[in-house]
């Protein structure tokens, strides 16, 4: 083979490596759809008593791209069956509680929690949850890591335990009067929400849409969102195109979506007598990166 032909071959080469390349690269979504019946569990510690099924960040498939959101999940404990402890050092979790009745250990104290019970978690402190009753019990895991920036306070002596039940429904300044809101928990900053404790969790609420209600789409700069419809079908709004337009995506009871800073996110509730729709949200802080020198 003559240099004349391995230069044109090394030519040819040189042009296509770079579809090649990015034939082999996958984008990093801005946002995230799973349907949560579909999803595997998995055991959780050393007992198949207690599963867990992973929503989004520890144990999805796509975690790498979560940046506040440590893990969102679903743990479900069998009748007289305890789940290991777990302790974060610079976590925070939320547990709510979507069916059954339990036990939730803090520290080395016990506390009674019921369905649509929910509770703020600190660092430092062991916890886990356990089940004496004789159905299953199953409840929402939400952790969040907290940036070495932000320092850390003592420990709560003692859960705050809330139902959802006791929380006033209101609306929302800057939000259509079509969807009310229950404030379930906040920044320890904060004084409107029925628990004021976190550092990184921004917002933890429950939106009840009237018929054609929405919550308009709009955008966190500085924050991940996730959604979780209970009930009620209707239209989540995730991301877009260049032109403005939004993109609209199906949703029904069971759909759970994960919102990238500045991604659009919002919703939009069928527009028929009756047709109610409620979603659990959580959003959490993501500090903006430093300028370098």
């Amino acid at each position: 083979m003559g240099d004349k032909t391995k230069l044109s071959i090394l030519f040819l080469l040189l042009l296509l490596s770079p579809n090649l390349l990015a034939q082999d690269w996958k984008v990093d979504p801005s946002w995230l759809h799973r349907y949560v019946p579909s999803l595997a569990t998995e055991n959780s510690g050393s007992t198949s008593a207690c599963r867990y099924k992973p929503i989004f960040g520890e144990g999805d498939s796509e975690n790498r791209i979560m940046l506040s959101v440590a893990r969102f999940g679903e743990a479900t404990v069998e009748p007289h069956a305890k789940c290991g402890n777990a302790l974060f050092n610079r976590e925070e979790e939320i547990y709510f509680i979507l069916g059954g009745n339990g036990t939730l250990h803090y520290g080395d104290q016990t506390y009674a929690m019921r369905t649509k019970d929910f509770t703020y978690l600190p660092p430092s402190v062991k916890h886990s949850i356990s089940n004496s009753s004789d159905q299953p019990l199953r409840a929402l895991i939400m952790g969040f890591k907290i940036p070495t920036s932000v320092s850390i306070g003592m420990p709560l002596p003692k859960p705050k335990i809330v139902n959802l039940d006791d929380v006033k429904e209101q609306t929302v300044e800057g939000h259509p009067a079509s969807v009310v809101y229950k404030l379930l928990l906040g920044p320890r900053s904060g004084k409107r929400d029925a628990i004021d404790d976190a550092y990184v969790v921004v917002s933890f609420f429950w939106m009840d849409f009237a018929p054609g209600g929405t919550n308009f789409p709009h955008h966190h700069e500085t924050a991940e969102e996730i959604y979780f419809v209970r009930d009620g079908e209707g239209e989540i709004v995730a991301g877009g195109g260049m032109d403005g337009i939004e993109g609209r995506h199906p949703a029904k009871a069971g759909d759970a979506y994960y919102f990238r800073p500045n991604c659009t996110v919002g919703f939009y509730n069928q527009n028929k007598p009756g047709a109610k729709a409620h979603i659990l949200a959580v959003r959490s802080w993501v500090p903006l990166p430093k300028e370098e020198d």
